[in-house]
């Protein structure tokens, strides 16, 4: 079979006309493509398209469409009663409750419906395609097309293709999802697909961060902020997208991937999600919400006005040295340039993925007086800095004083394999690299959809590439050493580029 998706009768489906289900349908119509739509619940696809025209008028008035387009595209649309009507379709999207038994009741009726080669796809953001289609007697025109919400924003859309569907269905699907003026990633079912797995590194890094008392919720947010370079903090995204959709997503994965240690959900979120403490939808979640609804977000405390009287970093980590050691001189701090600090030297160490701890007993240094800075980062924005638990206050006091004296913000934190940002970024590209292990997308196309899908700076191959696979590789390494937890624990896509010393996005003949 096949199906020309540049036809210019291509007529669409839309089961459900909620959020996402009006959403398709809006950049459907808008990219040329003729709609039905419908929705069980009486008067919903009429509020749907309503709710179409009142956006497309709006896009008018900003001068990013026409009038005539704006009246084109809504007679594209048509508003049937029911699935029945969809027997003309050459695709139909389902768009309903993410319920699998109410999906696989829908399809099993369009079956009945609709012609042979009609291609049958889900909206599914959690469920398995092929799960979804196991019982249809055509698994082989089934597909996933997963649009992110909200759909017209959201130039993503991943094209999943389950165990049994054949090449000309997601061959026609990229096609479609390019008429809709959507950006269309192909890729092979998998638990959470693609960005959904990605983002688990994100969040659940950043709980378990929480979790061991190394970080506030704050600290975490300001520090993938202004470190990381990410639009929002993983809490601040958790409280948006609320925890009850992401709490059952975060565990679902976890159990269709049987327990794989990487996707390991945690108590700080598992906690809130059965108190009903959500998110803003809740008005608290892990921040607290004020009257007009703004998070109350605990201040920053000004950093300590005191200054070391000399410094000695390590050149154990050649690279950290020389970023920390230029820095300190913008400050005119008197550096000593032994081989050893002096009794009375303020001792700074740039470890990667090791703790300060670790630093000062294989390094030989006294504890008392080491404190670590992550210089992976560019530290422009805010600095992180980290002592070991016997760190005296007065050199505590003395580093941050001194990393803050240009009026940089530093953020304290207590002692951690990888700092903060160490640790998240190095899970998004682990994860990253054990999609394109599985070969379940490309790396560039893993890359696009990260980027796309969840507004990260870079996808998880570039921000390896620029941070330095070798380094990523080390903290990882250095994280699995010291926690003994075989989430850490690098994927042998990264572990090979980082020792041949090429590019994470190098493939594979």
């Amino acid at each position: 079979m096949t199906l020309d998706a540049m036809r210019p009768d291509l007529l669409i489906g839309v089961v459900g006309a909620g959020a996402m289900g009006r959403g398709i349908v809006q950049v459907a119509a808008a990219g040329g493509i003729n709609v039905l739509m419908t929705d069980n619940r009486p008067g919903a696809a009429q509020e749907a398209r309503e709710f179409i025209e009142k956006m497309l008028t709006r896009a008018s008035e900003k001068g990013a469409m026409t009038r005539e387009d704006v009246a084109a595209a809504m007679a594209r649309i048509k508003i049937v009663y029911g699935p029945a009507d969809f027997k003309p379709c050459h695709v139909v999207i389902e768009a309903i409750v993410e319920n699998l038994d109410a999906k696989r009741e829908m399809f099993a009726q369009l079956e009945e419906i609709v012609s042979p080669d009609c291609i049958l796809v889900t909206n599914t953001s959690s469920l398995s395609v092929t799960t979804i289609a196991a019982k249809l007697r055509m698994p082989q025109r089934f597909a996933g097309f997963h649009f992110f919400n909200p759909v017209p924003l959201m130039k993503l859309v991943e094209v999943i293709s389950g165990l049994l569907t054949e090449d000309w269905v997601c061959d026609a699907m990229m096609v479609i999802g390019r008429r809709m003026t959507r950006e269309p990633v192909r890729l092979t079912d998998a638990p959470g697909f693609l960005v959904n797995q990605v983002g688990r590194g994100f969040t659940l890094e950043a709980s378990h961060l929480v979790y061991e008392g190394i970080a506030s919720f704050a600290d975490v947010d300001r520090v993938m902020r202004d470190v990381g370079g990410f639009r929002m903090g993983p809490f601040e995204l958790m409280e948006l997208t609320g925890l009850d959709v992401t709490q059952p997503a975060s565990e679902l994965i976890y159990n269709q991937f049987f327990q794989e240690p990487r996707y390991r959900p945690n108590l700080i979120m598992r906690a809130r999600y059965e108190a009903g403490v959500l998110g803003r939808k809740s008005r608290k979640g892990f921040y607290n919400y004020d009257a007009d609804m703004k998070a109350i977000v605990p201040p920053e405390l000004p950093a300590p006005a005191a200054y070391p009287g000399h410094v000695w970093v390590s050149p154990a980590e050649p690279h950290g040295h020389a970023v920390l050691t230029e820095l300190l001189r913008k400050m005119s701090a008197s550096i000593e340039s032994g081989p050893k600090p002096s009794a009375s030297a303020l001792i700074l160490v740039t470890p990667l993925g090791d703790d300060a701890t670790a630093c000062a007993v294989t390094q030989e240094l006294d504890p008392k007086r080491t404190v670590a800075v992550d210089t992976l980062f560019p530290m422009v924005k805010r600095r992180t800095m980290m002592c070991t638990p016997l760190t005296d206050h007065v050199y505590r006091n003395a580093a941050h004083g001194l990393l803050a004296s240009d009026g940089v913000p530093v953020t304290v934190c207590r002692d951690s394999p990888g700092f903060i940002a160490q640790r998240i970024v190095a899970m998004i590209v682990n994860i990253g690299c054990s999609i394109a292990q599985s070969r379940t997308a490309q790396p560039p196309d893993i890359d696009k959809a990260v980027t796309l899908g969840l507004n990260y700076p870079n996808g998880p191959f570039k921000f390896g590439d620029v941070l330095g696979p070798v380094r990523i590789h080390r903290v990882l390494e250095s994280m699995l050493r010291i926690y003994g937890d075989p989430r850490y624990r690098p994927n042998i896509w990264l572990t090979r580029r980082a020792r041949l010393g090429v590019s994470l996005l190098t493939p594979e003949p």
